[in-house]
C-alpha cells in the first residue's frame, strides 16, 4: 500500500525543511520467488538497454552502499550512489568487523589485508574492562579472544577492530581504483544535462520522491547549488535504499518497522587524547571500558589507543536533559570524572545524541522487486555485539550476485525476492541476539545495585505519570536527585570485600564474568554458521526444516556444515598446476568474486565426472558460468591427468588437494559429513545451493536441470 508524503514546494530555500512525495503504485506479484518464470517476458522490459536508464541506483554512501557498489562493479553491473551528506562523517561509529564480513572483504582486492595492517594490535583491544574509573579499582575484565580465534581453522581470516570512517576511506579508495568519481552538488557541472553513467558518487544529493509506476523507477533528487534549491530526475531499473536507520527510501515507500523502539537514549562524545591512550596502553589496554562511580557513569570505546581516539557513550534522558547540557566543556569535566584525573590534551571533536532500537522492516523488497532495502534501512539493532554494520555488509554480499543475475539476463527479477526470504530471518535472529547481549551488558550495573531498568521506569513516570504536571525545572531536579542517590551504590567504601553488601555484589559480578553472562564480543556459531533455509537453494528432501535454534546470548563455537544454505566450510587446499610454486588457498577462494559463477566441488570419481559434464552443459544452457573443483585427498602429488581426460572438452575446472593440519585432522568430506562420491554446488556468495551427500540418484542431466531451474527461478522448458 502506498504512503503519500507532502508535495514539494519549489520555492523552498533549504533541504532541511523539504518533504517529498512517494509516487509509488504497488502491484500484486502473481508469482512467488519459488515459482518459475521464463526469461524474456516481463524482464525484457525491465532492462531494455536504454542508456538513459541506470541499471542500479544506490541511496546511501555508508559501508553497506559502498560495499554493494564495489561488488556490483566487479560483477560488471553499472551503478551509481547518492549521498545526502555533503561530506563523509569522521565520527568513528561501528568498529568491530566480524569473521564473515572479513571473509567478504577478502573478495575486495587487498581490503582485508589493509584492515589487518592498519588496525591496532589485538593485544590493545581484546579485553572489556569494568572499573570505578580508568585510574581506579578494576571490578573485572573479560578477554574476548580465545586461542582458536587466531588459528584460522574455521576461517582463513580473523575478526578486526577498525573504525567505520577508516573503513569508508578504504572503500572509497577501492572505488577510485574501479574508476568511480565523487561529485559534489557545487562542483558537478552538467548534472541536469545528462543521465548518470554509473561509477559516480553524488554528494549532497537527497532522494525526495519516487515514482515506480512505469517501466523504470523515477527518482527525484534535490540538492543545493550556489545556494539555490534544485532538482534532478534519475531513472533506474533497481533502486537500493542503503541510507541508514532513518532511511528516506523506507519512509517514501511506506514500509514499517517491527520490534522494540527507544530502548535507550544516549549521547556519544568523540574525543582525542594521546595522554589517555598512552596511559591505557601502559596500564590497562582494552576495547571497551565500563565505568561506574558516584559522579558519572559511561562506556568508553577505545577506537585506537595509539592515536588516542575515543568515543564516550552516556545515558541521556530528554526532555529533562537536552543536548545543550553536553557542551564540550561539560563533556571534558565528565571525562575527567570517568578517567579519575585530568588529561593534558583532551580535544572534544563531536557530540551526538542517538536512540537505540531493535527493529526489522516488514519488507526488504517491494514494487515488483525494483525497490530494495539493505543494511540499517532494513534492520536496526542495539550495538551490542557489533551486528549492525556486519549484517548490512552481508546483505550486500547476498544481494550483489542476484542483481547481477537479473541485469545480465541470467535470472528473472523474481530471484530478488529470495534476498528478503534469506536475509530477513537472519536480521530477526541478529536483532534478538543483539537485544540479549544488551541485556547482558545491563546485568553488570544491576549487580552493583544500579539497575538501568529502574532508571528508565523513573524517567517514564516523570514524563507520562504524575510527574509530568510538575514544572520542568522540578522534574529535572527530581531526576538528578534520584540518579545521585542511585550512584551512591558505587562508592569505593561500599564496593569492597570488607563490606557485607559490597562483598555480595562483587561475588555476583564475578559469577557473571566467569559464566560468560556479561556483554560478549564474538559469536562464532552465529557469525559463520548462519544458514538460509529457503530461497535460491534446494533444501534436502530428507532433512526436517524445524525452527532455527534460538540465540543464547553466549559465545558458542562454530561447527562447519555443508547443509544447503550454509556458508561453504573453510579448508586450506593446494592448487595443482604445472607451476613449481603450487598455491595454497582456502576453499572459499575457489569461488569467483568477479562473475556470476557457480562452483561444483567433486572428488575424482567417475560418477562425479559425469555430474560435472552435466553441470557444464546445463550451465551453458542457462547462460551462467560454472566451474568444477576436483578435490583430492591429502598426499596427492602434481597434475592429475585424470581430470584433463575426464572433463574434456570443458576447460573451466581446477584440481586441488587437501592441506591437512595434521595426520589426524578430518578430511574435507568428513568435515562436510559426506562421502567422496557426493557433490556440492556453491553459489557466487559462497553459500551452498545444493548437495548430494553420497551420490546423485538418477540422470545427472535431469538433476542439474532441476537444480539450476530451481536456484535461478527459470523454467527451462519455456526458454
Amino acid at each position: 500500500m502506498m504512503r503519500v508524503l507532502g508535495f514539494i514546494n519549489n520555492s523552498f530555500n533549504g533541504l532541511q525543511k523539504h518533504k517529498g512525495i512517494a509516487k509509488i503504485k504497488f502491484k500484486a506479484n502473481p508469482l512467488g520467488f519459488n515459482q518459475f518464470r521464463s526469461r524474456g517476458l516481463s524482464d525484457s522490459k525491465f532492462f531494455n538497454g536504454n542508456d538513459t536508464v541506470l541499471p542500479v541506483l544506490i541511496v546511501g554512501a555508508g559501508p553497506v552502499g559502498l560495499v554493494l557498489s564495489i561488488l556490483l562493479t566487479k560483477l560488471g553491473v553499472k551503478c551509481a550512489v547518492l549521498e545526502k551528506g555533503k561530506s563523509f562523517s569522521k565520527h568513528p561509529q561501528a568498529h568491530f568487523i566480524n569473521n564473515r564480513t572479513m571473509e567478504v572483504f577478502r573478495k575486495i582486492d587487498g581490503l582485508a589485508e589493509e584492515i589487518q595492517r592498519s588496525q591496532p594490535p589485538v593485544e590493545l583491544w581484546r579485553k572489556f574492562i569494568y572499573c570505578t574509573s580508568l585510574s581506579g579499582s578494576i571490578l573485572g575484565s573479560v578477554d574476548h579472544m580465545q586461542p582458536q580465534d587466531f588459528e584460522k581453522i574455521v576461517s582463513p581470516i580473523s575478526v578486526a577492530h577498525f573504525s567505520q570512517y577508516k573503513l569508508t576511506a578504504s572503500l572509497l579508495k577501492q572505488l577510485e581504483d574501479l574508476s568511480f568519481h565523487i561529485h559534489t552538488s557545487e562542483a558537478f557541472e552538467g548534472l541536469n544535462c545528462r543521465p548518470l553513467k554509473g561509477q559516480e558518487i553524488l554528494m549532497g544529493h537527497e532522494c525526495v520522491s519516487i515514482d515506480a509506476t512505469g517501466q523504470c523507477v523515477d527518482v527525484t533528487v534535490a540538492f543545493l547549488k550556489e545556494g539555490k534549491y534544485m532538482e534532478k530526475n534519475i531513472q533506474c531499473n533497481i533502486l537500493v535504499g542503503a541510507d541508514g536507520a532513518g532511511s528516506t527510501i523506507r519512509k517514501l515507500v511506506g514500509i514499517d518497522l517491527r520490534g522494540e523502539k527507544d530502548m535507550q537514549k544516549l549521547v556519544s562524545v568523540h574525543f582525542l587524547s594521546r595522554d589517555l591512550g598512552q596511559y591505557l596502553i601502559n596500564e590497562r589496554p582494552g576495547m571497551l571500558f565500563f565505568i561506574f562511580n558516584t559522579e558519572a557513569i559511561g562506556v568508553l570505546v577505545a577506537h585506537d589507543l595509539k592515536q588516542g581516539e575515543f568515543v564516550l557513550q552516556m545515558p541521556f534522558y530528554p526532555p529533562q536533559q537536552n543536548i545543550e547540557d553536553f557542551s564540550p566543556e561539560i563533556c571534558k569535566k565528565l571525562i575527567f570524572k570517568l578517567v579519575g584525573r585530568e588529561l593534558s590534551d583532551i580535544d572534544v571533536i563531536d557530540i551526538k545524541p542517538w536512540v537505540m532500537h531493535a527493529e526489522v522492516a516488514e519488507k526488504f523488497v517491494c514494487n515488483d522487486n525494483r525497490i530494495i532495502l539493505a543494511g540499517d534501512a532494513a534492520h536496526r539493532f542495539p550495538p551490542a555485539g557489533g551486528f549492525g554494520m556486519n549484517t548490512g555488509i552481508q546483505d550486500a554480499h547476498n544481494l550483489a550476485w542476484k542483481i547481477a543475475s537479473v541485469v545480465k539476463g541470467i535470472a528473472p527479477t523474481s530471484i530478488l525476492e529470495t534476498y528478503e526470504t534469506e536475509r530477513k530471518p537472519i536480521a530477526i535472529f541478529n536483532t534478538a541476539l543483539s537485544v540479549q547481549n544488551f541485556r547482558a551488558a545491563m546485568s553488570v550495573p544491576a549487580a552493583l545495585g544500579l539497575d538501568p531498568t529502574i532508571a528508565n521506569s523513573v524517567h517514564q513516570v516523570i514524563n507520562s505519570g504524575v510527574g509530568s504536571v510538575l514544572p520542568s525545572g522540578l522534574q529535572r531536579a527530581i531526576l538528578d536527585g534520584i540518579f545521585t542517590i542511585g550512584r551512591v551504590q558505587l562508592s569505593e567504601h561500599l564496593l569492597t570485600e570488607s563490606h557485607p553488601l559490597g562483598s555480595m555484589r562483587l561475588a555476583k559480578l564475578r559469577h557473571i564474568f566467569e559464566e560468560g553472562k556479561s556483554l560478549q564480543l564474538q559469536f562464532p556459531a552465529e557469525d559463520l554458521g548462519f544458514r538460509y533455509r529457503k530461497g535460491a537453494l534446494i533444501p534436502e528432501s530428507d532433512s526436517v526444516l524445524g525452527a532455527p535454534e534460538l540465540p543464547t546470548g553466549r559465545r558458542r563455537d562454530y561447527v562447519p556444515s555443508a547443509d544447503p544454505g550454509s556458508r561453504l566450510p573453510h579448508m586450506n587446499v593446494k592448487v595443482l598446476s604445472n607451476l613449481s610454486n603450487e598455491e595454497i588457498c582456502s576453499t572459499l577462494d575457489l569461488v569467483s568474486g568477479d562473475k556470476v559463477e557457480f562452483l561444483l566441488i567433486i572428488a575424482p570419481v567417475e560418477e562425479s565426472y559425469h555430474l560435472a559434464h552435466a553441470a557444464f552443459k546445463l550451465a551453458k544452457e542457462f547462460e551462467v558460468s560454472a566451474k568444477v573443483c576436483v578435490l583430492r585427498s591429502a598426499g596427492t602429488k602434481g597434475i592429475e591427468e585424470g581430470s584433463n581426460a575426464a572433463l574434456t572438452p570443458w576447460e573451466n575446472y581446477i584440481d586441488v588437494v587437501e592441506v591437512k593440519r595434521s595426520s589426524t585432522s578430518p578430511s574435507w568430506w568428513d568435515i562436510c559429513q559426506m562421502t567422496d562420491k557426493g557433490a556440492i554446488l556453491v553459489r557466487p556468495d559462497e553459500h551452498i545451493a545444493w548437495r548430494a551427500k553420497s551420490r546423485v540418484v538418477g540422470d545427472p542431466i535431469m538433476e542439474m536441470k532441476r537444480v539450476f531451474s530451481a536456484i535461478l527461478g527459470v523454467d527451462s522448458t519455456k526458454r
